[in-house]
């Protein structure tokens, strides 16, 4: 079954559920709320990290956390040490995944990615963010990756994004997930350098470098998601116009692609960084409790299918 929507990503999450998800500072009322969907959907078991009496404080204002009566309370009076005790409870088996709560992104990566005491496998870590597109006229879950994580990744590093990202699309049950590796045109030039790069990974793909997947570019946004613009443009492949995932040239793209499927396409979103020991969560501040549900569904999927 290949799941579609986020309906269908929260069931299958249920099927696999509950998990258990460290709440790095919990101390934040809309990532509890979302805990307490989750929770209450049996998808998590909480773990809430950080001053137990903030957190406490916090629940008392929220109108639903009756599913959160029986959750974990991990004692840490900064964001240091909370992060620092989350990655030892992943590392402990005491915790499946990690979702970050009141304190920057960099405070809880630089926990993950410590090398005596962090998370790190020897894989890259990579951001995948899921939309639901519409474009085809039929709803489907496309990813965007790394619009979170890799600032300018080279080659070598976009070979592990894109292998990150298929982990990601075989988990929602793409057997060969289409790959489009993206940039302002889908002519190969040495002016717009990441057009040079998408040749490079197409040639490794059909060498059956970078796994069960088809790979192609480059592509522009309009010939990757709309069949009619690869059409118009000549463009043959099998991802031109049904890419499931776009990997993007830089963080830059990432984060204003995110950011537009979003806030001008008006889709819910989930995103999940994959690479590390387990699937680690880092919504934006401003993500919704729905957002973030979302985004414990698939943490809970993929640790699963790993």
């Amino acid at each position: 079954m290949i799941i579609a929507n986020f309906n269908e990503l929260r069931q299958l999450a249920q099927e696999h559920g509950p998990k258990r998800v460290a709440v790095v500072m919990a101390d934040d009322e809309v990532a509890l709320s979302a805990l307490a969907q989750a929770a209450a959907l049996q998808i998590a078991t909480p773990v809430l990290i950080g001053e137990e009496a903030r957190i406490r404080e916090k629940l008392a204002h929220m109108a639903k956390s009756a599913s959160l009566r029986h959750a974990v309370f991990v004692p840490a009076p900064d964001a240091h040490s909370a992060a620092q005790t989350a990655v030892a409870l992943c590392r402990n088996r005491e915790a499946d995944m990690l979702l970050k709560g009141h304190l920057r992104t960099d405070e809880l990566l630089h926990a993950v990615l410590d090398k005596q005491s962090g998370l790190r496998t020897g894989r890259l870590l990579s951001d995948v963010l899921l939309y639901e597109d519409t474009l085809s006229g039929v709803r489907r879950l496309v990813g965007i990756t790394d619009g979170g994580i890799n600032v300018l990744p080279t080659l070598a590093q976009k070979k592990q994004i894109i292998q990150n990202a298929v982990l990601v699309m075989h988990a929602l049950g793409l057997a060969r997930p289409h790959i489009a590796l993206m940039s302002a045109t889908e002519a190969v030039t040495e002016a717009v350098p990441s057009t040079i790069e998408a040749q490079a990974l197409s040639n490794l793909a059909a060498k059956s470098e970078l796994g069960e997947c088809e790979v192609f570019g480059p592509l522009a946004l309009d010939n990757a998601l709309l069949e009619s613009a690869a059409q118009a443009k000549g463009i043959v492949s099998p991802v031109a116009g049904h890419a499931d995932v776009m990997v993007v040239p830089n963080i830059e793209a990432g984060n204003l692609l995110g950011k537009a499927v979003k806030y001008l396409g008006g889709s819910p979103c989930a995103h999940v960084v994959v690479g590390a020991q387990v699937p680690i969560l880092i919504p934006s501040r401003v993500e919704s409790a729905e957002d973030k549900l979302n985004s414990v569904a698939l943490g809970v999927i993929v640790h699963s299918r790993s």
